[in-house]
């Protein structure tokens, strides 16, 4: 199978980005040809800004592009993941033209939300959902800025008029069922989109090794909760963390003693560090929608410590793999951070319950065969469309 693969990197390299390359790294283990389309937000610096905005809506470039390499490549089927800005959704319309399925994955909340988080003031935001998203552009909730938020929105509601996101995607991806429930809230088809969740490739560490404190794993930002983390850990005398990230929170840290800042890991480094941990901390106060590091922290045997709150608590066994806590509560957070001091054996149970979860349902083998039939089912449902109009 031919696959062409379509991605928008980051600025900052984050989860989702570390998600297209390992799929593309196990479609190829598996013998498929992948060509990888990628544009990086690295490069807006020089782009003159009216341009982006406009490209947004329609890249015209992008497409003819696109519309070159799939009469040169021939896929079988076209795998998009973030197309913002700088790929925009017109490449979805010339993968029609061409008569190529495509699946989308939904790596956050973007088409129905123009901040992309559900998330406004520090607070879960919905008011966009399944409506025109104006209240985006009222309140500034893309960067902090009316004029960026208007783009954003206007790109939801341009392809939303247009049918793109109804008629140009044969098969979307939610990585879970909360988020799946979500979009099909916010207007996408429901009986187009499907659950397949991140995985990682991670067999288990040799040797067992002393775990002592906690660990953060992630982008030091508001939305990650840093601050109910940094509040939390100084509640808990004797309690260490260990802070794996950068990012413009780092500062809720300082003056916390038990908190040690390693900065930028890479992610061999990431996974020593879990190694060595009594649980990761996710103490996020947006809903997520598959924080890579959780099934990092499985497939190393570690629980999860993490809020209440939309897909993780759907990811998170309370009791059996990891445990909840109120978002954004530091008093929460610090109660269930001295129960993990107090009961080390139970927490070693959870990360081997964890790991168990990891292998039924995060392998790159189990992966893979949900992929193969999401694929499947997409290229089928394009010829099935193509044959009435081949036989008149």
């Amino acid at each position: 199978m031919k696959v062409l693969v379509l991605h928008n990197r980051y600025q900052h390299r984050g989860g989702e980005d570390s998600v297209v390359e390992s799929e593309v790294a196990l479609l190829r283990g598996h013998g498929h040809e992948v060509e990888l389309f990628e544009r990086a937000n690295a490069d807006i610096d020089g782009m003159f800004r009216p341009s982006v905005a406009l490209g947004a809506l329609w890249a015209r470039g992008t497409a003819s592009e696109v519309g070159r390499l799939i009469e040169a490549f021939r896929p079988d089927l076209i795998h998009a993941h973030n197309t913002f800005p700088l790929i925009s959704p017109s490449p979805l319309w010339v993968a029609g033209e061409h008569g190529v399925p495509v699946v989308q994955t939904l790596h956050n909340f973007r088409l129905i939300c123009p901040q992309a988080m559900l998330l406004r003031e520090g607070r879960v935001c919905e008011a966009c959902v399944g409506r025109l998203p104006w209240p985006a552009v009222l309140h500034g909730c893309y960067q902090g800025s009316r004029l960026r938020s208007a783009v954003a929105a206007a790109v939801v509601t341009l392809h939303r008029g247009l049918g793109t996101w109804q008629n140009r995607v044969s098969r979307y991806i939610a990585l879970n069922e909360f988020c799946r429930r979500k979009f099909i809230e916010g207007g996408l088809p429901a009986s187009r989109i499907v659950v397949k969740p991140n995985f990682v490739d991670c067999p288990l560490p040799d040797a067992e090794s002393d775990r002592r404190g906690f660990l953060f794993a992630g982008r030091l930002a508001s939305e990650k909760g840093v601050d109910v983390l940094a509040s939390a850990i100084g509640q808990v005398p004797g309690a260490s963390l260990r802070v794996a990230g950068e990012g413009p929170a780092a500062g809720a840290f300082a003056g916390v003693p038990q908190a040690t800042l390693l900065g930028a890991l890479p992610a061999d480094q990431v996974m020593a560090e879990m190694a060595g941990a009594l649980a990761l901390v996710l103490p996020s106060i947006w809903y997520e929608n598959f924080p890579r590091t959780l099934v990092e922290a499985f497939a190393s045997g570690l629980p999860v410590i993490a809020s209440n709150l939309g897909a993780m608590a759907e990811l998170v066994d309370d009791g059996r793999t990891g445990l909840l806590f109120e978002p954004g509560s530091a008093e929460a957070l610090a109660e269930r951070l001295r129960w993990a001091l107090a009961h080390p054996q139970r927490l070693r149970q959870m990360g081997e319950n964890a790991r168990a979860v990891y292998e039924a349902a995060y392998s790159p083998s189990q992966n893979y065969r949900q992929l193969q039939s999401i694929y499947a089912a997409a290229i089928a449902e394009q010829a099935a469309m193509a044959a009435p109009r081949a036989t008149t």
